[in-house]
C-alpha cells in the first residue's frame, strides 16, 4: 500500500499558484548594443526581485512572459529594487519595450495541499 501511494504521489503534478511581487512602468528605453535594449522603469508597487519572472503588459494584453536577465540600479547590479525607486531592466529574449508598458513581476509557488 505504501508503494502504491508513493507511486501516485510521484505522478500527481503539484498545484502551482502565481504570486505577484510588484509592478513597474517603463519610462524610457536605452540601447545597450545594436540588438539589446534596457528599459528604464519606475517601481510603482511591491518590489522587483532578480530571480522573479516578468510579464510585459501593453494595453492590458500580455506580450511577453519570461526571465529577467539584468537588474541594475545606477551602475550596480542588484538583487532587489523597492517601491518608489527607478532601475534598468533587461529581459531574456525581449527588447520591444515601449514607454508606458507595465512590467509585472511574479513567481510560482507550490500551493499547499
Amino acid at each position: 500500500l505504501e508503494d502504491i501511494r508513493n507511486t501516485l504521489e510521484g505522478l500527481i503534478q503539484p498545484t502551482l499558484r502565481d504570486i505577484v511581487e510588484g509592478h513597474a512602468t517603463v519610462r524610457t528605453i536605452f540601447a545597450r548594443s545594436r540588438r539589446s535594449k534596457v528599459a528604464g522603469v519606475y517601481v510603482t508597487d511591491g518590489r522587483v526581485v532578480r530571480n522573479a519572472s516578468a510579464r510585459v503588459l501593453r494595453d492590458g494584453q500580455v506580450i511577453y512572459d519570461g526571465a529577467i536577465s539584468s537588474l541594475r540600479h545606477f551602475k550596480d547590479d542588484v538583487r532587489e529594487i523597492a517601491t518608489g525607486l527607478e532601475c534598468g531592466i533587461s529581459l531574456a529574449g525581449f527588447d520591444d519595450f515601449q514607454e508606458g508598458d507595465i512590467i509585472e513581476f511574479h513567481r510560482q509557488e507550490q500551493a499547499p495541499s
